[in-house]
């Protein structure tokens, strides 16, 4: 008997397979399968079932294409009008093997959302592990906004009564698999941890340390969390179901001319998918800087799905891969190339470049002091800036400035700052395309300001 984890980088998304006696079931599938197929190929496995916990809006599901290629039968929670797929109720039974699968209606992070509990019947009727989805994760709970600020007090109520009434009873010893990791736009404070036990959260979890249910409730209602526009994209798919490839495509390599003849009329967007510092010495003007892991969590603020998108990424097949396998799993399809040859090829061809200034935290220092006209600008989350900014910042979400309308005159120098400047360069270059010039990136970001022993407040 075995549970296996597959985690997604990017979107810290878990899915699992779990195994007994030749047969599996797999919860919450991404879409590129081949994973589990090779799993099930090589323990010589045969899958009956595709749980699913609740209608993802992160990342297109993979239960469709799973279901085709090996008959399991899809199941999901039975309060929403799924176009595919079984819907299930509190109790409902399946058998892996040795297991027995009980599904449990646990609203909270959405109406349908479904826990699922494991036990051995052979052995004992006490459950051993629960796999909760994105109700609860180690060291937080699920947001509740995802239905608009109306509907926060219903959702954190049914919450409470899922958690409290449903999960935690089932003991202190059971297992539980979340279905997300530390990084998910999910939650706000998940943990490290790949696994942990339902006693250890109920000590543990600040989101559950409230006394009272009016206690949880206004702690989830007073959470800030960003709804990226790919979002409702990703909610019609896994609802109606994704007929798009089964496959990650293999984008061709295209030389500078080409790429020039496509991103020069309009009919693409370029996301360059290097570090910050290579980027800001040298990249095609009017190109987004996305680094690479950040694309799974930045690329649906900036790409639409109706997008024609060419890569340009360090020389190798490794990193062209990843970015791919990246945007596949967030709907992306029409990813028409890479640049062949990298940025190198590029300026060899005698095509014009673009670079972004760089300022140490000492620079800026030094410009503070000396009254330079600056417009520092701080596009970290919410909660970072509330637990410190630089004086005198001004405060917009790196995935808000694409849409935002800027009351900056663009003769006006702009340092822009981040944790680190990862998100920084990604603003900055999104400033370059709204036609900013004297645009700054602050190495380090706030970090390196705090190390230095330079004022927060």
């Amino acid at each position: 008997m075995k549970v296996k984890c597959i985690r997604s980088k990017g979107i810290a998304h878990n899915s699992y397979i779990i195994e007994s006696g030749g047969e599996a079931a797999v919860i919450d599938p991404r879409r590129d399968f081949g994973v589990y197929l090779d799993h099930l190929i090589i323990n010589e496995l045969k899958l009956k079932y595709i749980f699913e916990t609740h209608r993802n809006e992160d990342y297109v599901i993979g239960s469709q294409s799973l279901s085709k290629l090996t008959g399991a039968g899809i199941y999901h929670g039975s309060k929403l009008n799924f176009e595919y797929g079984n819907g299930v109720s509190d109790n409902d039974e399946f058998y892996v093997g040795d297991f027995k699968i009980n599904a449990l209606e646990t609203p909270g992070h959405t109406d349908e959302s479904v826990s699922y509990k494991v036990s051995i019947p052979s052995l004992s009727d006490e459950v051993i592990m629960a796999f909760t989805g994105d109700l609860i994760f180690a060291g937080d709970t699920g947001r509740i906004d995802l239905y608009g600020d109306q509907h926060k007090y219903r959702l954190s109520s049914m919450m409470y009564d899922s958690i409290f009434n449903k999960i935690l009873p089932l003991g202190d010893s059971v297992i539980m698999y979340p279905a997300h990791g530390a990084g998910s736009v999910c939650g706000g404070n998940i943990n490290s941890m790949e696994h942990t036990t339902l006693g250890f959260e109920k000590r543990n979890n600040p989101s559950l340390q409230a006394s009272t249910k009016n206690e949880f409730i206004q702690m989830k209602i007073e959470e800030k969390h960003r709804y990226a526009p790919y979002f409702k994209q990703m909610e019609i798919y896994n609802l109606c179901g994704f007929h798009g490839y089964e496959h990650p495509p293999s984008p061709p390599p295209l030389s500078p001319a080409e790429i020039k003849k496509s991103f020069m009329n309009g009919s693409c967007v370029l996301i360059d998918t290097r570090a910050p510092a290579d980027f800001s010495t040298a990249h095609i003007k009017g190109s987004y800087n996305i680094w690479l892991d950040g694309l799974p969590s930045f690329g649906g603020w900036i790409i639409s799905h109706n997008d024609n998108v060419i890569i340009v990424t360090y020389d190798g097949y490794h990193c062209l891969n990843k970015a791919v396998k990246y945007l596949f799993r967030l709907g992306y399809d029409k990813i028409e190339g890479y640049l062949k040859g990298g940025i190198e090829s590029w300026y060899l061809d005698d095509l014009p470049v673009e670079s972004i200034s760089v300022l140490t935290v000492d620079d800026l220092k030094n410009k503070i002091e000396s009254n330079e006209d600056l417009e520092i600008l701080d596009v970290r989350d919410d909660n970072e800036w509330e637990l410190g900014h630089i004086r005198g910042a001004r405060h917009i979400y790196v995935g808000d400035l694409e849409s935002t309308e800027l009351d900056l005159p663009h003769n006006k120098t702009i340092v822009v700052y981040c944790s680190t400047g990862k998100r920084s360069s990604l603003a900055a270059s999104i400033l370059k395309r709204k036609k900013y010039q004297n645009v700054y990136n602050l190495m380090g970001g706030i970090t390196v300001w705090y190390k230095a022993g330079y004022e927060l407040i």
